[in-house]
């Protein structure tokens, strides 16, 4: 007796194109974060030094999200 299903086996192709755009999207994204990080680290010494002193990590978080705001409204504003 025949127990496996005939159907149409997954495409390995489409499968490899997803996980790439995956994993291409997260290192944008790390890239991204790992610049402001740099910008932040380099442009407001105190912040960083104060979150890191205090534990308080939310003024470094707003920070950041400051820094890639106004580096993507800059890039809009270019285009």
């Amino acid at each position: 007796m025949n127990t496996s299903v005939d159907g149409p086996e997954p495409d390995v192709g489409t499968s490899f194109d997803r996980v790439t755009s995956v994993a291409v999207l997260i290192g944008v994204v790390a890239a991204v974060v790992a610049g402001a990080t740099i910008w932040v680290l380099l442009a407001d010494p105190v912040t960083v030094a104060n979150a890191v002193d205090e534990g308080e990590i939310s003024p470094l978080v707003r920070q950041l999200a400051d820094a890639i705001y106004n580096a993507i409204a800059a890039l809009l504003n270019y285009l």
